[in-house]
């Protein structure tokens, strides 16, 4: 085999390990809504990492590398939209009681 066949069917095969991987993670997300595991700033600096390494990604041929983090950015953009509508929305809200300029100071 050529060492171009090689490292394709190294890098595919690695692909979908990778990729496989993250679909328990996602089915898991998925069914129970329950993304409290993750904070905000690490979905956001994920995004930014995903978006800045396509720089990176885009001098390469297209491959199995391409397919992989496409499937990185997508997942990333997903998780980080389901965090923004089921976390945010079940993050309690703390009132703080309201002061009482008429309060009564008692001797």
């Amino acid at each position: 085999m050529e060492q171009h066949t090689v490292q394709l069917v190294a890098g595919t095969i690695s692909s979908f390990f990778f990729i496989s991987s993250n679909l328990p993670m996602l089915l898991k997300a998925y069914k129970s809504r329950d993304l409290s595991s993750y904070s905000l700033s690490y979905l956001i600096l994920n995004i930014i990492g995903d978006l800045v390494y396509w720089l990176y990604i885009s001098s390469l041929p297209i491959g199995p590398i391409w397919v992989m983090h496409a499937f990185y950015t997508v997942t990333s953009a997903l998780m980080l939209a389901a965090f923004l509508r089921y976390e945010a929305r079940s993050t309690p809200r703390v009132r703080l009681p309201e002061s009482n300029s008429r309060a009564i100071l008692l001797s």
